[in-house]
């Protein structure tokens, strides 16, 4: 199975003929089959929240959530943090999520570290720890230093993924030799391949003026680009059971038009409706 979704669901006008305001999220849902929200990174919601979500999509439709950021560390080198507050952290999204595992509607949760997190010995503990704290709640990590992906040791970091039942998520994004991420297409867990598209523009990611968090993903990929991206997507569906893209490319609001680019390209189909999945023809 293929999915296609988005970051958000208010800031694609593309989604919805002739839109004059934010998308919502029956709008949103309507045409895709899974959104990625980071709502729970900068405050873990109320348990209410979750369910009036669900209120709003089909019973099939199923979301990504952010990590809150006490769980990615985030917060190393602020205010000091201490155990009982990571903890407390972990335990209140268990709670939060409760209602889309129930209804099998949480796709991953998507722990997206910082720059700064590098591939240590205290870090790949750290991972450990996580899974020990999510239980069996699934999991995808995203990471963004290129100290994870040494060429000799990228075999590693996917057999250790493996035995965490952890998803790899494979990034795009600018990239230099000592900065960013390169383009692993790598799968560790065989129910998930979680692809996240951030665009190519070099001078906006790397340039953090004081627009840089507008413009860091202005970016519209190519026919080229996407034919490359549909080549990928359908040589990993072969190694899971799902492969899920999630374009994030938005600062010019060019994700939709790429996600829906795509799914034409890969003869995608998704009602919106009723018990029919997102799949290819």
């Amino acid at each position: 199975m293929i999915t296609i979704g988005l970051t958000t669901f208010k800031e694609h006008p593309a989604l919805v003929q002739n839109a004059k305001s934010d998308v919502t999220l029956p709008e949103y849902a309507a045409v895709l089959p899974t959104v990625e929200l980071d709502t729970p990174f900068y405050g873990i919601p109320r348990e209410s929240t979750v369910i009036n979500w669900q209120k709003q999509v089909p019973e099939n439709f199923q979301f990504i959530l952010k990590a809150n950021k006490l769980m990615t560390k985030h917060d190393i080198g602020q205010d000091a943090v201490s155990d009982e507050d990571r903890k407390r952290a972990f335990y209140e999204y268990h709670r939060m999520v409760r209602p889309l595992v129930h209804a099998h509607q949480l796709k991953t949760v998507l722990f997206q570290f910082p720059p700064f997190f590098q591939r240590t010995t205290e870090n790949l503990q750290w991972l450990f720890e996580i899974r020990d704290q999510m239980a069996d709640l699934p999991i995808a990590v995203e990471f963004r230093d290129p100290s994870w992906y040494d060429p000799a040791l990228t075999a590693d970091l996917m057999r250790y993924l493996k035995s965490l039942n952890m998803t790899h998520v494979i990034v795009d994004e600018p990239h230099r030799l000592n900065d960013g991420v390169p383009f692993v297409a790598k799968v560790a867990d065989e129910s998930l391949a979680l692809l996240r598209l951030h665009g190519r523009n070099e001078q906006g990611w790397f340039h953090q003026g004081k627009d840089w968090r507008g413009v860091r993903t202005l970016y519209k990929y190519s026919a080229d680009e996407l034919a490359a991206f549909a080549q990928t997507v359908t040589a990993l569906a072969d190694q899971v059971q799902e492969v899920c893209v999630v374009f994030n490319n938005n600062s010019g609001g060019d994700a939709a038009p790429n996600a829906l680019a795509l799914r034409d390209l890969l003869h995608l189909s998704w009602s919106g409706l009723g018990p029919q999945q997102m799949s290819l023809f």
